[in-house]
């Protein structure tokens, strides 16, 4: 009877190492995969943040270059405006 309840006892010791190590395993994989994709992502990030920014410079230039082409509009005062209402 001893005997049986040791290997019995020896048995749920054994599976659960077992549960333990495949546990461990198992997020161990997960931290390398979570590890691998934030850097993938990082790297997507960084390089998205790039093509924004060379987006943004082109715009600006054309943008000054456009300003600098165009000449700025005076107001024109037609007659009889304030100044000659007033004598």
């Amino acid at each position: 009877m001893r005997l049986e309840q040791e290997v019995k006892t020896s048995f749920w010791q054994q599976m659960a190492l077992t549960n333990f190590i495949l546990t461990v395993v198992g997020v161990g994989a997960v931290i390398l995969l979570a590890r691998s994709d934030i850097k993938q992502s990082a790297a997507i990030f960084r390089r998205n943040i790039r093509q924004i920014r060379g987006w943004i410079e082109e715009e600006s230039a054309s943008a000054s270059k456009s300003a600098e082409k165009t000449k700025p509009k005076e107001l024109e005062n037609p007659k009889g405006t304030h100044n000659e209402d007033k004598q």
